[in-house]
């Protein structure tokens, strides 16, 4: 069996979106002749913005997991707000008051790139002792935090190793990098860091094309060849031990999952929701929330009285969020209202996907998420300025379910976003460069 390194500052017991890629990376290596080795932060000093215990079961008996010391001060940060870790870019801190701003500067300007970045001679160190006693030849960096991407560059340099960068999010590019109020210095050196690593991996992997776009742009020695897509998927053992019931349901439940900031602008769905439950008086409609939404826009819910229809459910592990789309008549997907909302691609999309429940989605018409929905048959996407087009769609839903009792997805063309086959074309860029 081959070796490989990983260096990844999420892991399990590590929960959320930022887990998911990696661990089902390592999990589909062994089975592609591959023996990985972790290097990961102790869970003990980390921070995690969700916890999920669960994922530990599907660290394969083939990879080897050393976890580090680290050095995160900034990690004061959570214990003054009074949050258990940072959430990635403040996502749910609307109106930021006098510390929280404060929070963000010194964030922006003294932990470049990020606030990970005390953990990065540390995963460097024992990567180095990896290599040498396992005589390891080829290294993959994922990030966020993109500051295990730094130590990737280190390895580069020392050992001339064999380099994926694996960037599941953009560096000086998403969305809320304005926020951090970078000096001068502080966004040159961001730059140089992300230019930095963009030249000098031998494969750049990304996860969608505008992303890829986004990339390629940082300079003119970066080969657009190198940068390869792979998108984000589902893994279908997640989904195998559910039963996809055709059962009619007695309630029609809107379920989203993850984080709903209010970047995300939302307003337009709330705003077709509430007319249709004004003209479907006798159906129970139900807005179920699996994650940490914004509480300015569940109190907007609230102030347009449909309380009753909203169930806020606090994050869950994986494993019981996939049983909530399981038990969802439809999901709602919202891209975030930013720049380059086109490239965004989440996650939970091919899970949406792989659950067979019509999506709703809420973003850009000619958007990469737009497009994987619209090939698939499984949904569709409206613009922010589509209301009586997404309202009327609604109605036809409602309809459909009167008749049926479920609105599930026959179309299979899903399948190819699966976790197993992503790892064999990551296993093909790895042979590749050896």
């Amino acid at each position: 069996m081959k070796k490989i390194l990983i260096i990844s500052y999420y892991w399990p017991p590590g929960g959320g979106a930022g887990v998911q890629r990696i661990l089902k990376f390592v999990k589909y290596l062994p089975s592609n002749g591959f023996k990985p080795y972790v290097v990961t932060v102790d869970a003990e000093k980390a921070s995690y913005p969700v916890i999920d215990n669960s994922l530990n079961a599907e660290v394969p008996a083939e990879a080897e997991i050393y976890r580090t010391d680290t050095f995160e001060p900034f990690g004061l940060y959570s214990k003054v707000v009074g949050k258990k870790s940072i959430p990635t870019g403040f996502s749910n801190e609307s109106e930021p008051g006098l510390l929280q701003k404060m929070s963000r500067f010194i964030r922006g300007n003294f932990f470049i790139p990020d606030a990970r970045r005390g953990w990065i001679n540390f995963a460097f160190n024992e990567a180095c002792r990896l290599i040498e006693k396992e005589k390891i030849d080829t290294v993959i960096t994922t990030s966020p935090p993109h500051s295990a991407q730094l130590a990737g560059l280190k390895l580069k340099k020392k050992y001339g190793i064999n380099w994926i960068a694996d960037l599941r999010d953009p560096w000086t590019d998403i969305y809320y990098y304005k926020e951090f109020k970078h000096l001068p210095f502080a966004e040159r050196l961001d730059k140089k860091y992300e230019r930095l690593v963009l030249e000098n991996a031998d494969r750049i992997i990304t996860v969608s094309s505008d992303l890829k776009r986004m990339f390629r742009k940082k300079s003119e020695k970066i080969d657009e060849n190198k940068i390869i897509i792979i998108p984000n998927g589902y893994d279908e053992e997640d989904f195998n031990n559910l039963k996809k019931s055709d059962d009619a349901q007695s309630e029609f439940i809107i379920s989203y999952t993850g984080t709903l900031a209010e970047s995300y602008n939302p307003i337009i769905f709330f705003d077709a929701l509430k007319k249709v439950i004004i003209e479907n008086p006798e159906i129970n409609i139900k807005l179920r929330f699996i994650g940490s939404p914004a509480d300015s826009l569940m109190n907007i819910i609230r102030e347009m009285s449909m309380s009753n229809n909203l169930e806020v459910i606090p994050t869950v592990s994986h494993e019981k969020s996939v049983e909530y789309l399981n038990e969802s008549t439809i999901l709602l997907l919202v891209i975030p209202d930013v720049k380059n909302d086109r490239g965004i691609l989440t996650g939970k999309l091919f899970e949406y996907l792989a659950s067979g429940k019509t999506i709703l989605c809420i973003g850009p018409e000619d958007g990469e998420a737009a497009s994987v929905i619209k090939e698939c048959s499984s949904g569709k996407t409206f613009g922010r300025n589509n209301e009586n087009g997404l309202f009327e769609y609604m109605k036809g839903l409602i309809m459909t379910w009167k008749e049926n009792g479920n609105l599930n997805i026959q179309s299979d063309i899903y399948k190819k976003y699966s976790r197993r086959s992503q790892t064999a074309e990551l296993s093909r860029v790895i042979n590749e460069i050896r």
